[in-house]
């Protein structure tokens, strides 16, 4: 298997390493021991174009529900709401991608990851699964993209 998957955004091209899995709310997971490790990725970093600023409403400690709002990501394309991708509780923030957002554009998938929770991957997708997801979804993204810049 390769190390990587790619799938093309336009001319972008959103690589997805293999050894992770993904959500639907295009975050990466990897397992840390007893915790979860999770960030966004290539995907909706592209979507979102330049992260710089991220903020946290719930704190370390914090049982979430999955679907809960948890934070924010603001970036030059829009402010967006970041949720829970699983049942569980939050463990640990990056303070390092907290203090400077810029770390989630330059490292999604090392530097730039986004917090740690105790959580179940099992519900998570393969990398295959994520990218056939990604193909059955880009058409309506791009349709959503288009009537954003036409306001």
């Amino acid at each position: 298997m390769p190390d990587e998957l790619v799938f093309m955004m336009g001319n972008f091209a959103a690589r997805f390493p293999t050894d992770r899995r993904y959500t639907l709310n295009h975050m990466w997971l990897n397992a840390e021991g007893d915790s979860v490790r999770f960030g966004l990725s290539a995907y909706a970093i592209r979507l979102l174009r330049e992260v710089y600023f991220l903020e946290w409403s719930v704190d370390a400690g914090a049982a979430v529900r999955q679907k809960d709002e948890i934070g924010a990501v603001e970036s030059s394309k829009a402010v967006a709401a970041l949720y829970a991708p699983a049942d569980g509780t939050i463990t640990r923030f990056n303070a390092g991608a907290l203090a400077d957002p810029s770390a989630i554009n330059k490292d999604g998938y090392g530097a730039g990851w986004l917090f740690e929770m105790t959580a179940r991957a099992a519900d998570a997708m393969e990398p295959a699964e994520y990218l056939k997801y990604l193909e059955t979804s880009w058409t309506k993204a791009q349709e959503l993209l288009k009537g954003q810049m036409a306001q």
